[in-house]
């Protein structure tokens, strides 16, 4: 399923800039990537939590084929992402050759899961969390997430920034991220895409808690094509996110830890052969607990 003409083919079933389509295209050959690796079968009925504008959901739909389903769900406003809104990106790809397989849930997971079935009862086969733990405001949330998603799904599927950085190059991403982390949680509310800061062993703590077993793990290398890590370098570097940092964090001793996470990022940065545009993504963790 991951070869170059499928990841093509689903690719171009998102809205997209055909300019730039090689964004696009490295988005969907990684989530190919991760369902490999979680080995979901044809007909699954799966629940997407914190699905964006489908980069993942496609992938999914194609997966489980004509007798499978996803039910994709996002507390995002439909006018929220850039260059295209939520609202564009979903009602485009509905009206595709997989829009029949896909339901939009415009709401929080928590609020999603406390109506979805009976308690107890197990109505997806998976649960898909990918890239988007990161954008829950604390481990608590995540953790009664969890709780709930074991109420009606059978399998909970998990791919995340590791924080691990194999190629060198990737290690200005892992820093931008903890950067972003350390100010967002000096803020009573985030919009950022960095809000709660993971590592593989604490979700894992987290999913263990909730009652889940973990079944297995694995850690993979992004494509070159994976934007990603650049795309957190420059936030962190940004003339913006210094202005945050005067603004949100008052404690000098916290100013100096942000400031020198920042540094370090930008130092980093000068080792990386072409700078920002050499930035690896950091390598991603994929679990699959039962």
């Amino acid at each position: 399923m991951s070869d170059q003409l499928d990841a093509d083919s689903i690719a171009r079933l998102s809205l997209h800039d055909s300019r730039r389509f090689g964004i696009q295209h490295a988005q969907t050959l990684h989530r190919l990537v991760l369902l490999e690796r979680w080995s979901m079968p044809a007909g699954s009925k799966v629940l997407e939590l914190g699905c964006g504008q489908g980069d993942c959901t496609t992938v999914i739909a194609s997966v489980v084929g004509e007798k499978g389903s996803v039910v994709a769900v996002d507390p995002a406003d439909l006018s929220y992402g850039s260059p295209y809104t939520l609202g564009q990106a979903q009602s485009h790809i509905s009206g595709g050759p997989l829009g029949g397989r896909i339901t939009w849930v415009q709401e929080s997971p928590q609020n999603y899961l406390s109506h979805v079935a009976p308690s107890g009862s197990e109505s997806f086969d998976a649960t898909v969390l990918a890239h988007c733990l990161w954008y829950f405001s604390s481990p608590s949330l995540i953790l009664s997430t969890f709780r709930s998603i074991k109420q009606h799904s059978k399998r909970l599927l998990l791919a995340e920034w590791s924080l691990v950085a194999t190629d060198p190059s990737a290690q200005p991403h892992v820093l931008a991220a903890l950067t972003q982390a350390a100010l967002e949680c000096r803020k009573s509310e985030s919009i950022s895409n960095v809000r709660t800061v993971l590592s593989p062993k604490r979700i894992i703590e987290l999913a263990l808690a909730a009652g889940w077993s973990l079944e297995t793990e694995t850690y993979v290398q992004p494509t070159e094509g994976l934007l990603d890590g650049q795309w957190e370098v420059d936030a962190c570097l940004s003339p913006t996110f210094g202005m945050q940092i005067e603004e949100h964090v008052s404690d000098e001793r916290e100013r100096s830890v942000v400031n020198a996470l920042r540094d370090a990022c930008e130092a980093n940065l000068k080792t990386v052969k072409g700078g920002q545009n050499g930035v690896r993504a950091m390598d991603v963790w994929v679990a699959s607990f039962i």
